[in-house]
């Protein structure tokens, strides 16, 4: 029996990334309020909103399996969302300068119908060079990564911000850990390989 596969997303990235795992999957971009309550932590901000994406996106197909994911930047423990302008990316950026930034990313599967759910925070942590303001100006007229949690693709460009990188699973760093979502996929009996 062929189970469905809903990606709660409307983002490129993890979409390019989902297609990797080859698996036969749709997208609903879930309507929730993406705003950080007071006093809540990196790890607790990106599992509630992994939940909530998913949730929201599962009353609409009960009977599917749904992936919902969320992600944040943390530096010296405030939380870096997306950006929205050239001028708050451009800050992010300075004040990440020859500082380790951690990526939190939420990710939750859950399949309604029998009340599975899992729910983690993939860390991700990254070092950033020294570079000047002409240099991190060039780098946002190049990329634009206003959409994007600390203002950086490391999929792309980003990279020439780094000076070292770490983590277990570089996909979490894009905005969905595979690693882990193969691992919660199987346990709801979705076969990758």
């Amino acid at each position: 029996m062929h189970t469905e596969i809903i990606l709660a997303s409307s983002s490129p990235f993890r979409r390019q990334l989902l297609d990797r795992l080859q698996l036969d999957y749709s997208c609903h971009s879930p309507d929730i309020d993406e705003s950080i309550k007071s006093g809540e932590s990196a790890s607790d901000y990106v599992t509630r909103l992994a939940q909530e994406k998913a949730s929201c996106v599962a009353e609409h197909y009960p009977g599917a399996v749904i992936i919902g994911s969320d992600q944040c930047a943390l530096l010296d423990q405030q939380i870096l969302g997306k950006p929205g302008t050239h001028e708050r990316a451009l800050q992010q950026l300075k004040d990440a300068q020859g500082r380790t930034v951690v990526f939190h990313t939420g990710l939750c599967v859950i399949k309604p119908e029998t009340g599975f759910c899992d729910v983690d925070d993939v860390l991700y942590e990254v070092d950033f060079r020294q570079l000047s303001d002409a240099q991190l100006e060039h780098y946002l007229e190049v990329e634009q990564p206003y959409h994007c949690a600390g203002s950086f693709k490391s999929e792309a460009y980003g990279a020439c911000l780094f000076s070292k990188m770490r983590g277990d699973d570089p996909s979490a760093l894009i905005g969905l850990p595979l690693l882990r979502l193969i691992e919660m996929l199987e346990k709801v009996g979705v076969k990758v390989v």
